[in-house]
């Protein structure tokens, strides 16, 4: 039986979640949710992007909390 957590963007979703520091570009949290979720990076990215723009900010502190967290 094959490792899921090993899975690339487009294969199986992950079972837990882990940071992606290969393919991620800051700090590999929007790669890891991309994993978890088996959707594709660009769509979460551009989530953040927007949610930063409309919650004013809000969504940069999550994203710190969960490096803090997840690692």
């Amino acid at each position: 039986m094959s490792d899921l957590r090993q899975s690339g963007p487009g294969g199986p979703p992950s079972k837990s979640f882990r940071l992606d520091r290969q393919s991620g570009k800051l700090m590999g949290v929007c790669a890891g949710i991309a994993n978890y979720f088996g959707i594709d990076v660009m769509l979460v990215r551009l989530g953040f992007v927007l949610a930063t723009l409309v919650g004013f900010g809000s969504p940069i502190l999550i994203y710190l909390a969960i490096v803090l967290i997840a690692d």
